[in-house]
């Protein structure tokens, strides 16, 4: 197999070999259901609930019930599953109020979900986004008032890195009586996330964007929020949400989400560098390149860069025979012919839309690797420029 280097961190995150080895015993040795009597399978019950501390830990989620458990963390499949149990929630809480509001710029899992509450006859309120991606909080304000169940809004965009004003859009809910909910998929793990300080009612996360494995994920449900169960059968996770323990993903995220708290500072550091080294390569190596987002407020690990007058999927074809992984936006968008709904609503020319590339960078990523990937990307770019016919630019 070649060498690959990977550069799509915000798709998927390679496992981390540590939290590989918490999980493995939990296959072939201790796989008992967590929720029998007998000890065998009872007594990973344990260390589920090591795990939820683990990740309340992580959120800054300080309750903890009678028994000291952090009541307030649901385990669910992933980040999809969060978002729509948290929107059904929601608004089956407020039946009488038929107003959801939500960014331009989320996750599909959240607009798709809108759009169909939308045909059921909710008034749903899409909030602008500037040049930059910077959220409309006049607009926001504006469009929030007693009708409205739930405002919704990520923590960091998954295409362009921005982080939004998530405690300040939470304020603006509450004081209509509505309920707040975040994608925080791609914000947890790179940045600190204090839940007791910053009034979210609803947080969704996802295992595999900070090197857990896939298919687990948290909705986190603040205290006194009125919750009806999105999965329905048995027992489990306190009646929230029916189906056996997926144990060795409870068990790796929270794994994983206690080398994020301990790591994260040093983390934070080495993916600025990383991020900034090839932001500034890029900008000086080929012409009419450009840094989408807002660079101020953002992720320290994601990139979006248009690069003028060319298609982004051949960029990435190119990319992938050398083995250099990106993106062209959202991994759950991958294959539409159209340009990101986040450029779009961004207002970027349809001429760099098209032909933006999206890196994300973990952890494992190094210098040396995007060093490897400015020995290729100027020729790619200048290669497919001279064939396009969109390029108007210099292409010498």
């Amino acid at each position: 197999m070649k060498k690959i280097i990977y550069f799509d961190n915000n798709a998927t995150t390679q496992v981390d070999p540590r939290v590989f080895e918490a999980m493995r015993p939990f296959f072939c040795e201790r796989y008992g259901n967590a929720s029998s009597i007998h000890s065998f399978g009872g007594s990973v019950m344990a260390e589920v609930e090591e795990a939820r501390r683990q990740v309340a830990d992580l959120l800054g989620a300080t309750f903890r019930d009678k028994d000291n458990r952090a009541a307030e963390i649901l385990f669910t499949s992933g980040g999809t599953e969060s978002d729509n149990a948290a929107i059904a929630a929601a608004t089956a809480a407020a039946p009488d109020r038929r107003r959801i509001v939500v960014s331009r710029v989320e996750h599909p899992a959240i607009l798709t979900t809108v759009r169909e509450y939308e045909r059921r006859g909710y008034d749903v309120r899409l909030i602008p986004v500037d040049d930059k991606g910077r959220l409309d909080m006049a607009e926001l304000e504006a469009s929030v008032n007693s009708q409205t169940a739930l405002v919704s809004l990520m923590w960091a965009n998954n295409e362009i890195g921005n982080l939004y004003p998530v405690a300040e859009a939470a304020e603006i809910a509450h004081r209509n009586g509505a309920v707040f909910h975040t994608d925080a998929v791609q914000a947890v793990g790179k940045i600190p996330i204090e839940l007791d300080r910053v009034p979210v009612d609803l947080l969704s996360l996802s295992g595999h964007k900070l090197h857990g494995p896939k298919g687990i994920g948290v909705l986190f449900i603040r205290r006194g929020v009125r919750f009806k169960p999105f999965v329905t059968g048995g027992h489990q996770e306190r009646g929230r949400r029916g189906g056996t323990e997926n144990v060795p993903g409870i068990i790796a995220l929270g794994e994983a989400c206690r080398l994020a708290k301990a790591e994260m500072a040093e983390e934070v550091r080495h993916l600025t560098a990383l991020r900034d080294r090839l932001e500034q390569q890029v900008l000086e190596a080929i012409p009419k390149a450009f840094i989408n987002g807002d660079r101020e407020h953002r992720l320290p690990n994601t990139s979006s860069i248009s690069f003028e007058g060319i298609e982004g999927e051949a960029i990435l074809s190119l990319l992938d025979q050398f083995g250099i992984c990106a993106s062209s936006g959202s991994a759950c968008t991958t294959g539409s012919l159209e340009p990101s709904h986040v450029l779009r609503a961004m207002g970027v020319p349809y001429t760099r839309a098209h032909g933006t590339i999206r890196f994300s960078l973990s952890k494992f990523n190094t210098g040396e690797e995007i060093d490897e990937l400015m020995q290729v990307l100027p020729q790619i770019i200048a290669t497919l420029r001279r064939i396009s016919p969109f390029w108007q630019g210099d292409q010498a």
